[in-house]
């Protein structure tokens, strides 16, 4: 179906607008990263000298060194697991003929919708309780049970979408469901799981209501927790708390640049079903 020149043109203009509301707020934190420590800024203003030194301080004085490398610990426990668990999942509701898959599948739904700010509070006393906090082990298992839903619903709709021709002549040779899962369905979902990871990162990456209920210590938590280093109950170093706030997203940055392509990939692959 052909579009007209109208609609060609108002779709450039709403991707136009989306783009400068992306764009302005991250330039605005550029800008503001660069003026001198402790300036006073009210809106978006061009400093008068470039304080580069800004990043060094805000690392320095945010423990991001500690930080980063807690964030990444975090990282390498939930990332793997979560994938895991969902891939395994998913081929269970999607490529097998599973008891009560429609249910399972209805559950994991609805624990797509149901916010962490509902389970904050009673399993942050749970796990008091049970003297669980303070553990980088428990903040993972928690971030990857919240995040396992979608990755779940995620999977099972790549799964169920494989042609079912080449599942039953692999099934007619003797093919085991297990034998099944490793030679067809996960070199098929390479895509789906890189894209899923990459979601997966950002989200563990970001995560900052979960590590500032169940880590009490500081100098323990990950990288955007830091950025309470530099919000005091009576100011805020914007230029710092804007330098440690980039400090935050590069790594982000970094993995979408990365996997990019495999990543718009899995989006368009799971578009098109």
């Amino acid at each position: 179906m052909r579009t007209s020149r109208t609609e060609s043109m108002i779709g450039y203009l709403l991707l136009f607008a989306l783009a400068l509301g992306i764009l302005v707020p991250f330039i605005a934190i550029i800008l503001a990263a660069l003026h001198p420590p402790d300036t006073a800024l009210t809106g978006v203003s061009w400093p008068e000298t470039f304080s580069w030194g800004n990043f060094a301080l805000a690392w320095r004085d945010g423990h991001y060194a500690t930080l980063m490398a807690t964030s990444l610990k975090v990282e390498l426990l939930v990332v793997p697991l979560t994938l895991v668990l969902a891939a395994l999942s998913g081929y269970a509701l999607g490529g097998m003929r599973t008891p009560g898959a429609k249910l399972w599948s209805l559950l994991f739904l609805l624990g797509m919708v149901l916010p962490i700010e509902v389970i904050i509070v009673p399993l942050y006393f749970s796990l008091r309780d049970l003297g669980l906090t303070n553990s980088l082990v428990i903040l993972g298992l928690v971030e990857s049970g919240a995040f396992l839903p979608f990755g779940v619903y995620w999977m099972r709709t790549h799964f169920a979408g494989l042609p079912k021709d080449l599942l039953e002549a692999a099934a007619l040779d003797g093919a085991t469901p297990w034998r099944l899962f490793t030679r067809i369905h996960l070199p098929l979902a390479a895509a789906p799981l890189t894209t899923l990871g990459v979601i997966y990162f950002m989200w563990c990456w970001n995560q900052f209501l979960l590590v500032l209920t169940l880590i009490s210590d500081t100098k323990a938590r990950t990288a955007p927790a830091g950025l309470g280093f530099f919000v005091g109950p009576y100011s805020t170093d914007i230029p710092l708390l804007s330098a440690a706030t980039l400090i935050v997203i590069i790594p982000v940055v970094i993995v979408y640049a990365i996997f990019q392509r495999q990543f718009i990939a899995g989006l368009l692959r799971g578009a098109s079903r």
